[in-house]
């Protein structure tokens, strides 16, 4: 008699074969593949903080005054499934209890609305699909996956250039664990422009061409390690105006010490990466694992049943004898 492999057998040892290949595609192909900045992204996130700004009402500086900053990305898909990048549209508005809420953003104080590109992997900037400003670094609106504890390139967008910001230990938001990183902006010239000469010391001067400098006294960011999204940030900006030539600021733009993620923008950065955190966890290690244990064990099994048979199966040639009639 000889012996034939069940189907349970056989079925067990194909599931553990499949799932032994499954695990190192799953790790080497999908969690490679969700490593890519979403294209469909629609937040908004608002700082808040104590300043002086100037009031063209008045004409003059005011200073203790609230300042919020509300940022709205949206992405944009249409133009991000053509190019393959994340193509990005950014509307920032600076306001004052003045002016919010404001029905139009071109009330604001200040407005910009920008167009921002890069790379769904490598978060690089890409030049194309009418971005705006043109930009570098490593780093703006998040860091890239799997941040590093090292320094990085961070862009300014009112400096209009990179910043290095250098990791400066870990530090928790909302009980979430992030990696930290700090910086600063020497006051630096970024433009000109035309405004009254008394404004700026120069009263004999009907129109000077001003000049615009900025600094920023303590930017820090606070990361996911996993997703790069920016969990909490506070900056200190100045922004001044310079009569030609000065080295004196003679007019205050916008001044805080410190204006920082509001409570409640904390909470909702630290639930957006704690959840996709917990999803690449998953695929990159959880799964994977997962399918490695569970395939091998079903595998051996599987192999075992086989080696052994679970059905007898008579001998074709002694069932011949059996059923033959006698001579």
């Amino acid at each position: 008699m000889r012996r034939t492999a069940s189907p349970t057998s056989l079925l067990l040892l194909g599931a553990g074969v499949f799932l032994l290949v499954l695990a190192p595609l799953i790790a080497w192909y999908v969690t490679p593949q969700a490593k890519r900045t979403p294209i469909d992204v629609d937040t908004t996130t608002v700082f808040a903080g104590t300043g002086s700004y100037f009031d063209t009402s008045k004409v003059r500086t005011v200073h203790g005054k609230r300042i919020t900053v509300t940022r709205q990305v949206r992405g944009d898909v249409a133009d991000s499934e053509k190019s393959g990048n994340a193509v990005w549209d950014v509307s920032t508005s600076i306001d004052t209890d003045a002016t919010l809420p404001a029905s139009d953003t071109r009330d604001s104080l200040q407005w910009t609305l920008e167009r921002w590109v890069t790379d769904r992997a490598t978060n690089e900037p890409v030049h194309c699909c009418g971005e705006s400003p043109v930009f570098d670094g490593e780093a703006y609106l998040k860091f890239p996956f799997d941040v590093e504890e090292r320094s990085y390139r961070w862009w300014d967008g009112t400096l209009g250039g990179v910043v290095q910001l250098r990791y400066s230990g870990v530090k928790k938001i909302e009980g979430y664990e992030g990696l930290r990183f700090t910086g600063s902006v020497p006051p630096t010239r970024t433009g000109v422009r035309q405004v009254p000469g008394r404004l700026v010391g120069r009263a004999r001067t009907p129109q000077v061409l001003a000049e615009e400098w900025y600094a920023n006294n303590a930017i820090e960011l606070v990361v996911d390690r996993r997703t790069g999204r920016i969990m909490y940030a506070a900056i200190g900006p100045r922004k001044t105006l310079r009569a030609p030539g000065s080295d004196k600021d003679a007019v205050v733009l916008l001044e805080s010490e410190r204006i920082a993620f509001t409570a409640e923008t904390q909470r909702q950065q630290v639930g957006l990466a704690s959840r996709d955190s917990d999803k690449l966890a998953a695929l990159g290690t959880t799964a994977p694992a997962g399918a490695g244990a569970l395939g091998a064990v079903l595998a051996l099994v599987g192999a075992a049943l086989v080696a052994r048979g679970r059905r007898p199966a008579p001998d074709r040639t002694d069932a011949h004898l059996v059923t033959s009639p006698s001579a």
